[in-house]
């Protein structure tokens, strides 16, 4: 199966950021994402005619902390793994600012963040029939990548910015306790546990392994957020019927779009 498959995906990622600019072109030259529109406020990427990410500038929002709930990082799903190789022979190249590579059982990926701190995943799926489940959990680690065979597997062809098929795969967020994590996004999106981590929980929609993480590993404690830069908007894409049942548990009446905010404050919007 793919992301795609399931009733519950993600649409696109909505940051505030300060200099608009500057971090269009970082998603653009070291990400890869494709620019698709921008009036100097807002700027939206993607691929095709597919939005992944909105950045909208604020040139006075307070800077976020890194301990503040909120993002942990934007994890971009490619095709498959020749294409994650090209993109780390890229990095490579281009001496992008990766801060770490892993191989977590179910995919392989690469992290690192943008100039203001957001953090971002570059990642590529294992075949599904590879992954691992016992009790209804998915098997995950963090172990080493073989980044040498990763930028083998991308043969000779170079990087051109990311494919036809790529997706926000999912999206790992910091927050205060997993407790309340666990009541919104499984009990009121619906969302099924999939993996239990130490300090962190997983959540997927149709047999994925996740489409939403939550993790204390930064932010144990943390408050509502107030306003700040970083993320501003988490977009779910379902459909019409998985929307209704998400606006009956809310007790909020449901048409095209929903947006409901997280124990932390961070809006999630539920887009038919």
């Amino acid at each position: 199966m793919s992301t795609a498959a399931a009733s519950l995906r993600i649409g696109k990622v909505s940051l505030i950021v300060h200099d608009l600019a500057a971090i269009a072109a970082f998603y653009q030259q070291v990400v890869g994402l494709h620019l698709l529109s921008s009036d100097g406020t807002v700027a939206a990427l993607g691929v095709g005619d597919t939005v992944l990410l909105e950045l909208r500038q604020d040139r006075a929002a307070r800077r976020r902390a890194p301990q503040e709930a909120g993002l942990f990082h934007t994890a971009f799903l490619l095709p498959d793994r020749a294409d994650l190789g090209r993109w780390a022979k890229h990095a490579s190249a281009t001496r992008a600012p990766v801060v770490g590579a892993s191989d977590h059982l179910v995919s392989e990926a690469i992290y690192l963040a943008d100039p203001e701190g957001n953090g971002i995943e570059i990642y590529a799926d294992r075949p599904p029939q590879e992954w691992r489940w016992r009790d209804g959990l998915v098997e995950m680690a963090t172990d080493a990548l073989d980044v040498p065979a990763l930028i083998a597997s991308g043969g000779e062809n170079d990087w051109q910015g990311f494919p036809t098929g790529s997706t926000v795969g999912h999206v790992h967020l910091q927050v205060g306790s997993l407790a309340p994590a666990e009541e919104f996004y499984a009990g009121v999106l619906g969302l099924e546990v999939t993996c239990r981590y130490p300090g962190g929980i997983f959540y997927a929609s149709g047999g994925y392994h996740h489409h939403i993480a939550t993790n204390i590993w930064n932010s144990r404690g943390a408050p509502v957020r107030t306003p700040s830069t970083g993320l501003a908007e988490v977009e779910i894409l379902a459909p019409p019927e998985t929307l209704d049942a998400i606006g009956t548990r809310a007790g909020q009446p449901a048409d095209a779009r929903l947006t409901l905010l997280d124990p932390w404050g961070t809006p999630i919007t539920i887009a038919g």
